[in-house]
C-alpha cells in the first residue's frame, strides 16, 4: 500500500515538472523554504492542509486536482493488491487429485 505523503509529493513534483518550473519558483510563490518543499516532494515531510493549499496555489493547480490524482493512485494500488491476494490454483492440482483417487 502506498504512503500518503509519498504520493502527494510525487503528484506535486509531477505537476511542477510538467510546468517546467523549479523548486525555487514554487517555494517562493508558496512562501515555504526550498528545502522543506523538496522534503515534501520526496515524501520525507507531511504537508499540512494549509501548506498543501499554498503549494497548489503557487502551482496554479486546484487542490482537488492534486488530491484526485493521489486518490486515483491509491485506487490503482488497491486494485493491484486485490488481484495479488486472490489465491490461484495451479493447473496440475486436478491431475494430482485424480492420481490420489486412482490409488
Amino acid at each position: 500500500m502506498p504512503v500518503l505523503r509519498n504520493e502527494i509529493g510525487d503528484v506535486l513534483r509531477d505537476a511542477r515538472l510538467t510546468q517546467g518550473r523549479t523548486l525555487r519558483d514554487i517555494s517562493s510563490g508558496a512562501r515555504v523554504s526550498l528545502g522543506y518543499l523538496s522534503e515534501v516532494e520526496r515524501g520525507q515531510k507531511e504537508a499540512s492542509s494549509e501548506l498543501l493549499a499554498s503549494i497548489c496555489e503557487a502551482l496554479d493547480v486546484p487542490m482537488s486536482a492534486i488530491l484526485r490524482e493521489v486518490s486515483d493512485r491509491f485506487e490503482t494500488a488497491e486494485a493491484l493488491d486485490d488481484v495479488s491476494v486472490m489465491p490461484t490454483i495451479p493447473d496440475t492440482v486436478p491431475e494430482l487429485l485424480g492420481e490420489v483417487r486412482a490409488r
